[in-house]
């Protein structure tokens, strides 16, 4: 290979990297710069709680967006941020709060990156009702 003038060795060592690496892989196995985050949470703003639990159990939101909690259970609950009791971690998620059955409710406007987990206050250690939203 002979180089053209002002094309120099580090543009030619660049150019062999990319050619050796077989493209560049857009699917991350995480979010980066958010430790813990989910290898493939979904990309949706809605969480549907039934008998089974909540689904999906982990979810993937732009920042700023607002998550709806859709109570499909026939009981009621009470959709809280973590740790318990204190729910300081993501104040946001606390906005959908209370559900009777078939009620649905907002979280507020989730503005800071990071990896939000979310129970229902009144089953805490149900496993089931529990949950992550990574907000990117």
């Amino acid at each position: 290979m002979t180089a053209r003038k002002g094309v120099g060795p580090p543009l030619i060592a660049l150019a062999t990297m990319i050619g050796c690496s077989g493209g560049i892989s857009t699917a991350p196995s995480s979010t980066p710069g958010i430790p813990g985050t989910p290898a493939n949470p979904v990309g949706t703003t809605t969480i549907t709680i039934t008998t089974s639990g909540v689904s999906p159990k982990a979810i993937l939101v732009s920042r700023g967006a607002q998550v709806t909690f859709i109570n499909n259970d026939t009981v009621p609950h009470d959709m809280s941020s973590d740790p318990h009791p204190d729910h300081t971690d993501c104040p946001a998620i606390n906005q959908a709060g209370f559900l009777l059955p078939g009620q649905s409710r907002q979280t507020g406007n989730l503005t800071t990156p990071r990896v939000c987990g979310f129970h229902d206050h009144e089953h805490e250690t149900v496993v089931a009702l529990q949950g992550t939203i990574t907000v990117q």
